[in-house]
């Protein structure tokens, strides 16, 4: 990172803290589509927890980014939620999804926001989803920032074709870092203890953003809280194929088929967790059973997950994406890689092919109902396209960090979490997972977090578990649960220690 690469405080253009409160601020002429980006919006509202009201204050804008010309190449957008009588000594967390290619109005309007998207009795109908106060915001314990990266949101290069530039691992973080850095700035919250939240890909960028503000921007992280994290491609993708990626998702199986037929149960999940990383990563590793040995395995593993035996025998234990239409004992549905309890009719009962996945079909909702809430509470009115979730974008990443380099198998947040935990004794980390998740399965991260060297761990890493799949907070009962988990972590942060 060279010296022009920083950060430079007299290069910006918004309001300090202590200057008047200004709406529609914007700082000069914008070109192509960045045209279409309104002034700032700035507004008040108030939000009641518990017995109490929380005053804050909403700005819902943009962050401009400059090339070494000088000439603006690209603009992200923000929504901020700051407690009118917080104090700028007060936690401030950033916050963002994954993808690649997700905006953050999963994690704004599906936990941590003050309004929180209602999907109805069932949970699931994404047609007539309401917005309503959430009574477990955390803006009742840290002040918010909510950041779309480039591609998604409202968030968009100057020049169409400048976009791919940020579509690689290296890029985003760094991108984000500058993001974060301005906020700080322009808001005087340097004295603020700085977290990073990220959902999926959005947990992996965390570790990378947490690295790229230390070593470019001068910002250290106090903690991050990773929700469904990606930690390691090596170890998820291609469970199919390694005895030790496939013994690391069975876990999440199990508790799908335990919460298919309502009978989780704590003893029984970790009896699975058990056999996972005993006999069964044992015999996967190993030549294929035979006779009476592969009936008991093979049926044994049917039982666990309820994809028939035929189907585990043929798969020789190795089960990948089986289960999403050989789950459900012939009642005509597909699961969810999402949550692989959450069961929807076939449209294909003729043919192997699954279509989309069943969660989409009311996670959508959450792009059409931002934008009404940016719009009409916000004051954010723009005639560009919101992108919740940009498949281009996910096709295009170079998971190398720079053009023509890497794969997702390669992708890894080991490094930076060791390296955060090394080199700054106050820094904590808190990882959520939901049971039944199948694209991020919890079992990767418990490993990860099983092999991180206890002076570093220590007590400052922790795995949360809750029911449900990748987007768990769905669940009014979990949402409430995580947030009471998060609200504890925020309130335990370690002092800083000279290391040993």
């Amino acid at each position: 990172m060279t010296d022009s690469d920083r950060f430079v405080a007299p290069a910006l253009s918004h309001a300090q803290e202590s200057d008047p409160p200004r709406a529609n601020v914007q700082s000069g002429a914008r070109d192509g589509v960045l045209k279409l980006l309104p002034a700032d919006s700035v507004t008040e509202h108030a939000l009641t927890i518990g017995d109490r009201k929380l005053a804050y204050t909403a700005t819902a804008g943009t962050l401009d980014l400059f090339g070494q010309d000088g000439a603006q190449t690209g603009a992200i957008f923000y929504t901020a939620y700051v407690a009118r009588d917080g104090g700028p000594n007060r936690p401030l967390t950033f916050a963002f999804n994954g993808g690649p290619g997700a905006a953050s109005a999963f994690l704004h309007l599906g936990l941590v926001g003050p309004k929180v998207l209602d999907f109805g009795p069932d949970g699931r109908d994404g047609a007539n989803a309401k917005l309503v106060d959430n009574p477990q915001s955390w803006l009742d314990f840290t002040d918010l920032v909510l950041i779309d990266p480039i591609g998604t949101g409202w968030s968009r290069t100057a020049k169409a074709d400048d976009a791919s530039n940020y579509y690689n691992v290296s890029a985003d973080a760094e991108s984000i870092a500058k993001a974060i850095a301005l906020y700080v700035a322009h808001n005087n919250r340097s004295n603020s203890p700085k977290y990073l939240l990220g959902e999926s890909y959005g947990g992996f960028r965390a570790a990378k953003v947490a690295s790229a503000l230390q070593e470019s921007q001068g910002i250290i992280v106090a903690g991050a809280v990773m929700l469904s994290p990606l930690l390691e491609g090596q170890l998820m993708f291609n469970a199919d194929q390694f005895a030790l990626g496939a013994a690391l998702e069975l876990p999440s199986l199990a508790a799908a088929e335990l919460d298919r037929h309502k009978a989780f149960d704590e003893e029984k999940q970790k009896a699975a967790e058990t056999f996972a990383l005993g006999d069964y990563l044992t015999t996967l590793a190993g030549p294929p059973p035979t006779g009476a040995d592969a009936a008991a395995f093979y049926g044994r593993i049917a039982r666990l997950t309820g994809i028939p035996e035929d189907i585990v025998t043929r798969n020789r234990g190795f089960l990948g994406r089986s289960f999403v239409k050989h789950s459900d004992a012939g009642r005509g549905e597909v699961m969810s890689a999402y949550d692989a309890s959450f069961a929807a009719p076939d449209p294909y009962p003729e043919s192997d092919r699954a279509g989309d996945d069943p969660w989409n079909g009311f996670t959508c909702a959450y792009g059409g109902a931002f934008t009404d809430y940016a719009r009409n509470e916000l004051g954010f009115r723009t005639e560009m396209t919101y992108s919740l979730l940009d498949g281009d974008v996910s096709r295009r990443w170079e998971w190398g960090g720079g053009r023509g380099g890497g794969s997702r198998f390669q992708a890894s947040a080991t490094d930076n979490i060791r390296q955060l935990l090394a080199s700054n004794p106050a820094f904590h980390l808190l990882i959520a997972h939901g049971y039944s998740d199948l694209v991020t399965p919890y079992g990767v991260s418990r490993y990860v977090v099983d092999h991180l060297p206890p002076s570093l761990a220590g007590r400052r890493v922790g795995l949360k578990l809750y029911r449900g799949g990748h987007m768990f907070y769905t669940k009014a009962d979990q949402r409430a649960a995580f947030t009471a988990d998060a609200r504890a972590f925020y309130a335990t942060r370690p002092a800083a220690q000279p290391a040993e």
